[in-house]
């Protein structure tokens, strides 16, 4: 498959809708569609023709890293208003690449099937909004989202630091300034402290990676700005518990602190399929109830999963609870709910028109 073919194939495939292509040499093209991996109807992808594609496609500031490291990120401008994000890494010495697909349109919370809650949580003036997913769930879409209703209903000033930037956002009632690593800031850190003195209400961090990144964004929070960030964990429990991992035991009692203060959300989503064939989010929310800071502050994290199952007052909701109300509006089946639930037991006695008040089981919780 030369470069041109590959080049069209990579037109049909966003014009098919597909979230994510794959190149290895030796190999057709395959490519996600609707959560599902497809192989296209093609010669194999050359060698040779790999390379050109690279050197045709990876920015020369970042030949010298892959030289050196053989892995780098970077997004591509296919053609106007077609936008991949690129994962390019070496596989058993063959270059090998993960192309995500980035939409041009912006979709809004409705499109989305997002829970109305996001809107409450994102006109926060201060704190930490974390959404945590694994790889492909759509933590990139929901952030963009989150910052386009802001766009949209409020002015403010917007700060990205991305690797590398996704979603191109056109200034509306907000003024947003867009910063990608490795060629508008050096790295996520040194982007984030000259955030600090860009005189930003809201400041977006793509990934939180290491407790210096954690500090920083409390840090800010604490000043009085809203930070948003992703981290790669499956429920928010383990969100909170992997900030609290990256430092060491004599020190999480002050960040514990911290935490409790700053921490405004923790939205976790994954996809599941939908009756249409589509995939829509099953999302998990927790939010800064007194309960929740309490326990934070306990180290009983433990306990979260029960506060967050009777914290619906506070805009809260569980997997369970996110999954059973889609299975109620006929959005997915029966099955797909049992197997996309973090408690499949539970979610059986739903189905029945079983539920338990958990609320009185959680100490001390008021």
């Amino acid at each position: 498959m030369d470069l041109e073919l590959l080049q069209e194939f990579f037109a049909q495939a966003i014009e098919a809708e597909a979230s994510d292509i794959h190149l290895k040499p030796g190999q057709p093209p395959v490519y996600r569609l609707d959560g599902q991996l497809n192989k296209a109807d093609s010669d194999s992808i050359k060698t040779e023709d790999m390379w050109m594609l690279i050197n045709e496609i990876l920015p020369p500031v970042l030949k010298e890293q892959f030289e050196k490291s053989q892995q780098v990120d970077f997004a591509w401008d296919f053609r106007p208003n077609m936008r991949f994000r690129v994962n390019l890494f070496a596989s058993k010495g063959d270059p090998t690449m993960a192309m995500r697909y980035v939409k041009s349109v912006i979709h809004n919370f409705d499109d989305l099937h997002l829970p109305s809650q996001l809107a409450d949580i994102i006109r926060s003036r201060r704190g930490v909004i974390i959404v945590g997913g694994t790889t492909g769930s759509g933590k990139s879409t929901t952030l963009a989202a989150m910052l386009q209703y802001l766009n949209e209903n409020e002015f403010r000033r917007i700060i990205t630091i991305e690797d590398p930037i996704e979603y191109i956002f056109q200034d509306n009632r907000c003024m947003i300034s867009q910063r990608e690593v490795g060629f508008d800031t050096e790295d996520f850190m040194v982007g984030l402290k000259n955030a600090l003195r860009q005189d930003p209400d809201v400041i977006m961090i793509g990934e939180m990676r290491d407790r210096d990144s954690v500090e920083t964004a409390m840090a800010a929070a604490e000043t009085g700005h809203l930070i948003l960030s992703t981290v790669h964990t499956d429920t928010a429990a383990t969100s909170i518990s992997r900030i609290l991992d990256m430092f060491p035991p004599d020190e999480r009692g002050q960040i514990r602190t911290a935490l409790s203060q700053t921490l405004r959300s923790v939205i976790c989503q994954r996809l599941v399929p939908d009756i249409e064939g589509k995939v829509r989010p099953a999302v998990e929310i927790l939010t800064d109830s007194p309960i929740v800071k309490k326990i934070i502050r306990a180290e009983e994290v433990e306990k979260l999963p029960i506060a967050i199952e009777s914290g619906g007052e506070d805009g809260m909701q569980n997997f369970n609870q996110s999954l059973f109300e889609m299975y109620s509006t006929g959005a997915i089946t029966e099955a797909t709910a049992l197997q996309y639930a973090t408690n499949v037991e539970s979610m059986k006695m739903n189905l029945k028109g079983i539920f338990l008040d958990t609320s009185h089981r959680i100490v001390g919780g008021s």
